[in-house]
C-alpha cells in the first residue's frame, strides 16, 4: 500500500500579489450572496484580517476564501453547507451540457482527437468565479470560443508516455461547468487507455463554483468513473487536510491530473512528477509563475527538483 507524505505542507504566506484579488473576491461574492453594505464590510473584514494574519502564519488564500465564504453563510444565517453560487453552478452545468454534442462533433472532426479533447477540458477552466467575476464572465461567448485558446505550455509528449505506462489515473476537478469537458476528454482517455483505471476527485463542500459530488452527479460523470470527495473544502487541493483515503489514492496513483489555478496554487510546491497541470492562466502572478502567457493554456509537469514559493 502506498503512504501519503505526512511532510508535505503548503507553503506559508499569501503573495502580495494575491491580496487585492482577495479582497475584490470578498466583496464580490459578498454583493452576489445579496447582502447589505454593513455585512458586506464584515465580510471584506474577515478577508483583510486574513492577509495581514498570513504575513506570520502558513495561511493560503484558499483558507481565506473558505474564511470568507463561511462569514457570508453566517450573515445569511445559513447552515454550514449551503451553496451560494447553487444557482449559477446549475446554469454552467446546464450550458455545458448544451454544447457537448457540438464540441464532441469538433473532437471526432480532429486529426489528433485527445489533444484536441485536451485543449477542450483545458479551455473550459475559463469558468471560475474565483479568478473571474460572476457579472463579467460572458459563459456563452467563452463556450463559443473554447476550441481557438492555444496552449503555450505543452508537455504533451511526456503526458502520453506517462499515461502509456499508467495504471491508474487521478483526475482532480476543478468547477462546475467545466467537468462536462472533463467527461468529454476522459472519454477519449478510456477509449485510447482502455484498461486504465481512472479516478475523479471532486470537492468536498460547496466554495465558489468548484464541483463537488452532486454536481457530477448531474452531469453523469459518476457514470462514467470512480468519483469522491478529496475531503477539500477549500478551491484548492491543500493535502495535509484532505482525506486519507483521497490521500492513499494521490500518493499511489501513476499519474495525476490536477485541473484548475486553485489546485495548482496549492498542489505546485509539493508536487513531484506524477502530476500533470491543465488549466487556463487567468491572472499575471500565475502567468510569471508558470512563464506563460495570461489567458493561454497550460499542460505543464510538476517539476520535483524546483523550489516554487508562491
Amino acid at each position: 500500500m502506498c503512504a501519503a507524505k505526512k511532510s508535505d505542507k503548503p507553503f506559508a504566506g499569501v503573495a502580495p500579489d494575491c491580496f487585492s484579488c482577495v479582497v475584490n473576491h470578498a466583496l464580490s461574492a459578498s454583493r452576489f450572496a445579496e447582502l447589505n453594505e454593513k455585512q458586506t464590510r464584515r465580510v471584506v473584514r474577515v478577508a483583510e484580517a486574513g492577509l495581514e494574519e498570513s504575513r506570520t502564519t502558513p495561511l493560503l488564500v484558499q483558507h481565506i476564501v473558505r474564511r470568507v465564504a463561511d462569514a457570508i453563510i453566517a450573515e445569511k444565517g445559513e447552515s454550514s453547507s449551503f451553496d451560494i453560487y447553487a444557482g449559477v453552478k446549475e446554469k454552467s452545468n446546464r450550458s455545458a451540457l448544451d454544447y457537448a454534442e457540438r464540441l464532441q462533433g469538433d473532437i471526432d472532426a480532429s486529426a489528433s482527437p485527445l489533444e484536441k479533447g485536451l485543449q477542450i477540458a483545458a479551455a473550459g477552466n475559463i469558468i471560475d468565479f474565483g479568478a473571474k467575476d460572476h457579472a463579467t464572465l460572458n459563459l456563452d461567448k467563452e463556450l463559443r470560443s473554447l476550441c481557438n485558446i492555444p496552449f503555450t505550455r505543452y508537455d504533451f509528449e511526456t503526458f502520453r508516455k506517462s499515461l502509456n505506462a499508467a495504471s491508474t489515473l487521478l483526475y482532480l476537478c476543478d468547477n462546475s461547468g467545466e467537468i462536462v469537458f472533463d467527461k468529454l476528454f476522459i472519454k477519449l482517455l478510456q477509449r485510447e487507455y482502455p484498461e486504465l483505471r481512472i479516478v475523479a476527485a471532486l470537492r468536498d463542500k460547496p466554495i465558489i463554483n468548484d464541483a463537488t459530488l452532486a454536481d457530477a452527479e448531474a452531469v453523469g460523470l459518476d457514470r462514467l468513473v470512480t468519483t469522491l470527495s478529496s475531503g477539500s473544502v477549500y478551491p484548492g487541493t491543500v493535502l495535509s487536510e484532505t482525506t486519507e483515503k483521497f490521500q492513499n489514492l494521490y500518493a499511489c496513483a501513476d499519474v495525476v491530473l490536477s485541473k484548475g489555478q486553485g489546485n495548482f496554487e496549492t498542489l505546485l510546491p509539493v508536487a513531484d512528477r506524477r502530476v500533470f497541470f491543465l488549466l487556463r492562466i487567468k491572472c499575471d502572478y500565475m502567468a510569471a509563475l508558470s512563464q506563460v502567457k495570461k489567458n493561454s493554456l497550460v499542460l505543464m509537469q510538476a517539476n520535483a527538483g524546483k523550489k516554487v514559493s508562491l
